[in-house]
């Protein structure tokens, strides 16, 4: 049993546990976790560059804010836990947090329908509503192989420049957001697209691309229809969802 860490942290740092352990669960509930070895991570407020990142070898279900492990941007334990932490998980976030200031939650999943459309050469197509979210803030990442090289760093950042999504060819899904709420809607978005289109291709049947143009559109659209809120819309519904489902998470 994890021992409460709520009063041996500041309350900016508890609330970002809470959200985060709940990203984790949530990413459980909706099925895109690959047993313990795919990562959200989220930067603690405050000057020294501290993160939060899953206990290595804890089901996605499993994590509460108290087990979230505490490490610096080399991914080194910076307090007390009993559990490791992933190097491949974490190169791949280091690059994007050290890079990317307002990348404040970083998430990766390996998803099957993320996975699959990751290895298709033409990547994301104009087929739906939520492809055009996508496709307006989108990167690709070639694989490199399992990410430990820092030499990769440079190239992946690079290929996510100021994006909000990156697919991670042969790989899976990234994206990152401003906290775990913006993160998690857009990879429901994402993982939402890549399921539509492995659906639409398996139907073999003619497909209506959606135009251009619309996609150029759908930035300022979507700030519209989330009154600027974006994931803080369905979060508080969210946590209701779990808190019905899979409670425990704020411990």
């Amino acid at each position: 049993m994890t021992i409460s860490l709520k009063d041996q942290v500041s309350e900016a740092e508890w609330q970002l546990r809470v959200d985060l352990a709940a990203a984790y669960r949530l990413v459980a509930m909706f099925g895109w976790d690959d047993l313990v070895f795919t990562h959200i991570s989220a930067r603690i407020p405050g000057p020294e560059h501290h993160f939060l990142i899953n206990p290595y070898g804890m089901m996605f279900e499993e994590i509460t804010a108290s087990s979230l492990v505490k490490i610096d941007l080399n991914g080194n334990k910076v307090s007390d836990s009993p559990y490791p932490v992933n190097p491949a998980g974490f190169t791949i976030h280091s690059a994007v947090h050290q890079a990317r200031e307002d990348a404040q939650c970083v998430m990766h999943t390996h998803s099957l329908n993320g996975v699959a459309i990751s290895a298709q050469r033409d990547g994301i197509l104009p087929l739906s509503q939520q492809a055009t979210l996508v496709l307006a803030s989108l990167g690709y990442h070639d694989y490199e192989g399992i990410a430990l090289n820092e030499e990769e760093k440079p190239r992946l950042v690079a290929n996510l420049a100021d994006n909000t999504f990156l697919m991670l060819r042969n790989h899976g899904l990234l994206t990152v957001g401003a906290n775990p709420a913006d993160a998690f809607l857009s990879m429901y978005i994402f993982e939402a697209t890549c399921m539509i289109q492995v659906k639409a291709l398996a139907g073999n049947r003619e497909l209506i691309p959606i135009d251009p143009a619309i996609v150029d559109g759908v930035k300022e659209a979507a700030k519209i229809v989330t009154g600027g809120l974006f994931g803080g819309l369905a979060w508080p519904g969210l946590l209701r969802k779990l808190d019905r489902q899979n409670p425990g998470y704020a411990e």
